[in-house]
């Protein structure tokens, strides 16, 4: 079995030298067991990092061939970052495995990964067994995330991030989706084929920082539903339906206060009613040009990613 390894790496110096030494050795006893083929690789994408992170995969390069770089032309995103590496060795490999630089993702499941992919697996999972390191707010978003996501209609599987394994065929089918709002842990449910998962404990981050905070955690959870729902569109509709309905009883009440001769009473009523109506057709306003927004993207056809160097490719 041809396995690579796609790692999108932002800003990862501190860490980098580490994660490359731990994978080496993790491949060095896959190896070593039979379960990998010796032309197996770890590709390493360079997210248009702004310290050494290219330098260093450069360095990882020279040093061992086991080691490939791809740099895109500039900062394009962690899903981009993903899709850029995937789409360009998938022609390559037999399988391959999505794992972030951090080290948080348990790399030992990587060999029940490739034990499920010899079972004829086409895509196995990585999904977290709990979650009992987290901080008690990461925890309750993280979950709320998931939970939010399933009730938008979106397809996801529950505590999976983008550890995966996703063989030949399955990357070939990723790459008939041609959207340019890229949301995978949509996007890769809906490819199909024989699918399992491996559950494993995630750790600490090995060294530097986090790349998504809250900012960006609330953007992700924004774009995987505007990207794989319209239920938020159905839902302005149902409420613009119950609106409808109240305002035939405020109708009603109008009348009846007219023609009683209250029409002066009411106006702190009249005051919240323009104010909560006037909010809701914003926020619905917002939502619709959300989607209009992604429809005028995916129009434009602009590339997902634009891939400036590949160190490796048809090993030179």
């Amino acid at each position: 079995m041809k396995l690579f390894l796609v790692v999108p790496c932002y800003n990862e110096e501190a860490v980098l030298p580490e994660t490359a030494r731990r994978l080496r050795e993790k491949y060095d006893g896959l190896m070593a067991a039979g379960k990998i083929s010796p032309d197996s690789r770890i590709v390493l994408v360079n997210d248009g990092s702004r310290d050494r992170t290219w330098e260093i995969i450069r360095e990882l390069h020279a040093a061992d061939p086991t080691f490939r770089g791809i740099c895109l032309s500039r900062n394009k995103g962690h899903q981009n970052a993903l899709m850029a590496g995937l789409m360009t060795v998938r022609h390559e490999c037999d399988a391959a495995i999505s794992l972030d630089a951090d080290l948080q993702d348990d790399i030992n499941a990587i060999d029940a990964m490739v034990d499920k992919f010899a079972e004829g697996y086409d895509v196995i999972y990585g999904v977290r067994s709990s979650r009992k390191k987290d901080s008690f707010f990461k925890r309750t978003t993280a979950q709320g995330f998931y939970k939010l996501m399933r009730a938008m209609g979106v397809e996801t599987v529950y505590n999976h991030a983008d550890y995966r394994l996703m063989s030949r065929r399955a990357l070939d089918a990723l790459a008939e989706f041609p959207e340019v709002n890229l949301f995978l842990r949509g996007i890769v449910p809906l490819v199909g084929f024989r699918s399992t998962e491996v559950t494993y404990e995630r750790g600490v981050r090995a060294a530097g920082e986090s790349k998504y905070p809250l900012k960006k955690m609330l953007a992700f959870a924004l774009e995987g539903i505007t990207s794989m729902s319209i239920r938020p569109i159905r839902l302005i509709t149902t409420l613009g339906c119950l609106i409808f309905t109240v305002s035939l009883g405020m109708l009603i009440y109008s009348l009846i206060r007219y023609f009683t001769g209250h029409t002066v009473a009411g106006w702190t009523f009249l005051s919240v009613s323009i104010w909560g109506l006037g909010g809701i057709q914003l926020l619905a306003i917002g939502v619709i040009g959300e989607y209009i927004g992604k429809i005028y993207l995916e129009t434009k056809r602009r590339p997902k990613y634009i891939v400036s160097e590949y160190l490796g490719g048809d090993e030179e």
